[in-house]
């Protein structure tokens, strides 16, 4: 399977050299960094060459790498169900920068992008209907951005008294717990059957 995914992406890469910026075959996948300006192309070569054939967007997500330049990564996965491959393909994206839809290839696109934007704030250029999708429409920030706060800004709940949705600014209901990591048994104060035969040993 290496093998072939390597023929694979020899292929890629001489026929669209413009497109690909790197590859690599690692744990049986492989995966291709793509440039940002090219990606609709792109895809659409990879869903229409013969040699390649990925018929199906399986995911987009995105990941965070706050100290790059280029601090997220769109990450793309397509299955060829003919050749019975996988690609992912990444494109690395500034904060200021516009991603291309690939809803004109995949209209499957149009929900995943739509994640992308309500998780991490990337913005989708020719997107048909690019809104927050997961969160609710006021909803601050982009969850999962590294920089987001573990406990969120604010809480959503329903208020019985007022009959409505009500937002709050996000209060803990008890504190941190600190734990000594320590195993159950070590830090259990009562004698468990047997230790007194350990300890008359000693």
């Amino acid at each position: 399977m290496t093998e072939a995914l390597r023929d694979l992406a020899a292929h890629i890469e001489t026929r669209r050299p413009d497109c690909v910026q790197s590859w690599d075959v690692a744990q049986g996948e492989l995966t291709i960094q793509a440039t940002l300006s090219s990606l609709p192309g792109f895809i659409e070569f990879l869903r229409s060459d013969r040699t390649c054939r990925f018929s199906t967007l399986v995911d987009i997500t995105g990941v965070d790498h706050p100290e790059r330049e280029a601090r997220f990564d769109v990450v793309y996965h397509l299955l060829s169900m003919y050749q019975n491959h996988r690609i992912r393909v990444k494109v690395a994206v500034r904060e200021d920068e516009m991603v291309p839809s690939i809803t004109g290839v995949f209209p499957a696109a149009n929900w995943f992008e739509r994640e992308v934007f309500d998780m991490f704030g990337l913005l989708f250029s020719g997107h048909p209907d690019l809104r927050r999708i997961l969160t609710d429409y006021g909803f601050r920030g982009y969850p999962l951005r590294k920089d987001f706060p573990t406990t969120g800004y604010v809480e959503v709940r329903y208020d019985e008294a007022l009959k409505r949705v009500v937002y709050e600014p996000v209060k803990l209901v008890q504190e941190y717990r600190q734990f000594d990591f320590l195993s159950p048994w070590e830090g259990a104060k009562y004698v468990l059957p047997g230790d007194d035969k350990a300890q008359a040993k000693g």
